[in-house]
Formats: C-alpha cells, sequence, structure tokens
C-alpha cells in the first residue's frame, strides 16, 4: 500500500510504514509542509497515496470524497505522542488484511475504527 503521512504525524510513522513493507512518504519529504489540505489530497489522489493525518478535516466527505482516494485515515486518538501513535499504526495495519482501504475513509479512535465509503 502507498501512504502519505502529515506533517501533523511524527516521521517515525512513515518509517514503521516502510518497515511493515509499505511505500510510505512524508509530507516533509516531498517539500510539502505547510501546504494547503486541497494541495495534499490532489497530490495523494495523483500519486495514488492513502493519507494518513491528525487533521479532523480530511473527515468531511463533502470536501474529501473518499472514492477519489486510494484512501483517507484520520487518527482521533486521545494520546497523539510517537510512541502512541505507533501502536496504532500497527492496528491499521492489521486491518488493512481484511478491509480495504481504497476508496474509503476510515476513522481511527482510541477504541475502535470507524469506516465510511464514499
Amino acid at each position: 500500500m502507498r501512504f502519505k503521512t502529515d506533517e501533523n504525524l511524527h516521521p517515525e510513522l512513515a518509517e514503521f510504514l516502510r518497515e511493515n513493507g509499505h511505500d510510505a512518504l512524508t509530507v516533509w519529504d516531498q517539500g510539502l509542509r505547510g501546504r494547503a489540505d486541497s494541495d495534499l489530497a490532489a497530490a495523494c489522489r495523483s500519486e495514488r497515496r492513502a493519507m494518513v493525518t491528525l487533521d479532523v478535516g480530511f473527515a468531511d466527505i463533502r470536501t474529501y470524497t473518499p472514492k477519489q482516494f486510494a484512501g483517507l485515515v484520520v487518527l482521533r486518538v486521545t494520546n497523539q505522542s510517537r510512541q502512541s501513535i505507533l501502536p496504532v499504526a500497527a492496528q491499521i495495519l492489521n486491518l488493512l488484511k481484511s478491509e480495504p482501504l481504497i476508496g474509503q475513509l476510515w476513522v481511527v479512535e482510541d477504541s475502535n475504527v470507524r469506516v465510511r465509503e464514499g
């Protein structure tokens, strides 16, 4: 799976995804830091990458229709530290084994994952 991690997430998340066999780039890697969400969304669409972010704006399916993306993952967890995000990433990778992310929005919360198709 191809991922792009947003600037609001520690770069170690992309490294974790790569270590688990995925193609992951950060917004920082690509010089997209500080760009508008619409620019990041366009980059994800053109690169066919799923966006992983803490930005709840990406959960607005009227603006970011899931079917237009390789996937959207919005993390809504209480503790957003680097140490807490990596187990959440493991949860996401585990879910990928049984649920396709393409064309879906996953809102990952502390105790569950809400899946919305678009």
